[in-house]
This record gives structure tokens, C-alpha cells and sequence, in this order.
């Protein structure tokens, strides 16, 4: 889906082989069990799932290739509401590009907007725009759409995706650095471009010539020089899963990496995360100037066995990080401020708990099943309005997370 690449050796074989989790003074985590919560229905493509809120459980998932369907409260039923279908829009050309977001606006239930993120052609850009609510239908009303935002793409890949509403009622969006390979435009340290960025906006004013607000805090405003005021933080690739905490506020923003190394980041105002001069802690791009001021990322993880040893915590390796979300539900107090995340590639579930400013607990929490096919590829995360979390993958299936049973 993000990249392409040698076929991962099956996880149980690299533990064999010794290149699992070493012995480290970072306490491991409690295994999970992964089963599927919506047995009776399967899902084409799913990249992300979300609830209106307001105590709202129910999950609306989005679909690549351009649905987002309202799913059943009845766990054991085969129907299912189309929410909204722009699939005629040919939004899925290329691997990556299609519907790759969306988002409730926090007052949804009175104003009924909602935000999507999709990819158009002729010209290639990134769409953001907002719709409306049909009351009558409870669907999107498809003739209400507002384009907020429209961001030219040079390539079809590294599109990213993710937009989330932060705890300020601003909307957060992840742009990758525009594609290809290497960020050749060298897009991600260009503050004049909107690419290899988190952008932050304000949905609820329009500033001249815009339809959104650019918020007075945000670290560019103003800077002048064709500097885009639109920035919160920069130095990314493609980030894939962008996630608020909902106890702590922060920011989690997993970077899918290159060639060697993926990335775990905790985004703050104006943060520079290194991308293309760094991939990882690791200098990506010689001879070159160092990235100002670069903010590393909290974890990193390797492609290779043969990168293991310089990996800043042990981790078994991957190829393409699926960022998660911290679990903050009621069911499973052992889960308790657990980040889960996965490797698209290998099937792999991972957790880790961040606090006081460093990593304290990390490991694998799952492992991808050597006997089932279609493989596991982790695709993307759900949190419900009670901090219930979900895995999504391409085999079709959304999973819920749940402690494994002892023995």
C-alpha cells in the first residue's frame, strides 16, 4: 500500500534466528488477542474508522477506494449503511491515493459537518473539504461539499492522509512529502511548500482569500516570504496515523521510513522531524546540512536484522509502520495508556506506553499468524467514543483488541 519491497521473513522465523526482542530494562507489555468484530460482514480496503463522540460508539470506517460506511451496532448482522460513496470520482488510481480520511467536526451532532481527505487527477492534487449532514437520510449530502483546501501532487504515492480534530477544535492534517523516492523536491524542509508537513487550520473562520482560518498561534503565521502560515510542524515523510491523545492532549504521529528505518514521533508546535536529512536518528542524505533544530522520534525500528543493533529500543524488524492509538477504554485497565501500532508488511501488532518524556514499557503484543491467509496487513487504527481500540487490516477484517487469556 505505501511501498513496495523484498517479502518479510515470517516473524516466527527472525525470532528463531535471534532477531526478536532483545533483553532490555524497557518492561514488555501484556499479549493481546485480536478477534474479529464484525464477523459476519468484510470490508474492501479499510484505512480508518471513527465515532461522531458524544458517547456515540458506533464506527463509521472509510474504504481506500471511496465509501464510508456506517457500521452496525449488532455485532452479528450483515447489514450495513453506506454513509457516503464517492467511488465514481475515481479518487483510487494509484496504490496510494484514494479516500484516506476523515473526521467528525466536535460539535457534529448539532452542525452535522464532517471532513474528508481524498486524491483527484487532471491536475494530481490532495482534496480536504467539508459536507454536511442530510438529516433525513442520515448520509453525507454530496451537493453540500465546501472545498476547503486543494494541495498539488507531483507523484501518486506518499499522499498520507490522516486529519484529526486536536483538543483546540482545530483540524490537523498530514501531508506527505509529495512522492517518489527520496523526497527529490526536497518538499519536507521547504516551509514554503505544504508537503512532508502537519498542517493545522481553524474549520470555524475564514481568513481573506481562504476558506478556513489560519489559527494566530500556529508557529508560521506571518513569517512572510511565501512561508505557509498553514504549518504546525514539518520534517515528515509520510506520515500514516496521525492520533490526539485523549487523556495526555499529545500529538502521535507515526513516519513511514525509507529504506532502513520507521518511526514513532510525538508532534509538537513548529517541531522539525528531520526528513530527507534524516530517516529515523539516522543521517539519511550525505554529504548535506544538518536539519535545523530536529526533533528525533521516540522509537525507531529497522527493515533489516542487520540494523537491529544500532536500533535505539529493541524491536523485532518491519517495512512500513501503521500508526495507532492509545487506549483509553474502560473494559481493560491493563491496556491502560498502551500506543498500539502495526507494520502494514509483516502483520505485526506493537505497544508501547510513553511516559514522563521517555519509552517504558515496549513489545511486541501480537504476532502475525504464520498459518492464515490472506495475511494480516495493518492498514490502520479505530478508537470508539469509550477508548475501546481496533485494528483494521486488508484481509478485510476490523479486530478488537482484548487482553490474552492466561494459559
Amino acid at each position: 500500500m505505501r511501498k513496495s519491497g523484498p517479502q518479510p521473513l515470517p516473524l516466527i522465523l527472525l525470532l528463531l534466528l535471534g532477531v526478536g526482542l532483545k533483553s532490555s530494562a524497557i518492561e514488555p507489555l501484556p499479549e493481546v488477542e485480536l478477534s474479529n468484530a464484525y464477523p459476519r460482514l468484510s470490508f474492501d480496503r479499510p484505512i480508518v474508522a471513527k465515532s461522531p463522540g458524544s458517547g456515540d460508539s458506533q464506527l463509521y470506517l472509510v474504504e481506500q477506494k471511496g465509501r464510508i460506511l456506517r457500521l452496525p451496532q449488532d455485532r452479528e448482522t450483515d447489514h450495513i449503511d453506506i454513509f457516503l460513496d464517492i467511488s465514481d470520482r475515481k479518487t483510487y488510481v494509484e496504490n496510494e491515493e484514494g479516500l484516506l480520511g476523515f473526521a467528525f467536526h466536535p460539535q457534529y451532532e448539532s452542525n452535522g459537518k464532517v471532513y474528508i481527505y481524498y486524491t483527484q487527477h487532471q491536475p494530481r492534487r490532495s482534496v480536504i473539504s467539508e459536507l454536511l449532514r442530510n438529516e433525513s437520510s442520515n448520509t453525507l449530502d454530496l451537493a453540500s461539499e465546501r472545498l476547503l483546501l486543494e494541495i498539488p501532487q507531483p507523484y501518486g504515492n506518499h499522499n498520507s492522509g490522516s486529519i484529526e480534530f486536536g483538543p483546540d477544535d482545530h483540524l490537523y492534517i498530514g501531508l506527505g512529502d509529495g512522492g517518489s523516492a527520496n523526497d527529490p523536491h526536497d518538499n519536507a524542509q521547504n516551509l514554503r511548500s505544504l508537503l512532508g508537513k502537519v498542517l493545522r487550520i481553524d474549520v470555524n473562520s475564514r481568513d481573506a482569500g481562504l476558506e478556513y482560518g489560519i489559527p494566530r498561534n500556529n508557529p508560521f503565521r506571518g513569517a512572510g516570504s511565501g512561508i505557509r502560515g498553514e504549518i504546525w510542524a514539518f520534517g515528515l515523510r509520510n506520515p500514516w496515523g496521525l492520533s490526539f491523545d485523549s487523556d495526555s492532549g499529545q500529538l502521535w504521529v507515526a513516519d513511514v521510513g525509507q529504506n532502513k528505518w520507521e518511526e514513532i514521533n510525538i508532534v509538537v508546535r513548529g517541531g522539525n522531524y528531520g526528513w530527507n536529512t534524516y530517516e529515523g536518528f539516522h543521517l539519511f542524505k550525505e554529504p548535506a546540512a544538518k536539519a535545523v533544530n530536529t526533533i528525533f522520534p521516540i522509537m525507531e525500528y529497522p527493515h533489516s536484522p542487520q540494523y537491529d543493533e544500532q536500533a535505539t529500543f529493541p524491536h523485532s524488524p518491519g517495512l512500513s509502520i501503521t500508526g495507532g492509538r492509545v487506549y483509553r477504554g474502560g473494559k481493560y485497565p491493563e491496556l491502560e495508556g498502551i500506543y498500539f501500532y502495526g507494520d502494514f508488511a509483516m502483520g505485526t501488532l506493537w505497544g508501547l506506553r510513553f511516559e514522563h518524556g521517555k519509552v517504558t514499557h515496549q513489545g511486541v503484543v501480537a504476532e502475525m499468524p504464520t498459518d492464515v491467509k490472506p495475511r494480516r496487513s495493518i492498514s490502520g487504527f479505530a478508537r470508539d467514543a469509550n477508548g475501546e481500540v481496533y485494528v483494521l487490516s486488508f484481509d478485510g477484517k476490523i479486530y478488537s483488541i482484548e487482553p490474552k487469556a492466561a494459559g
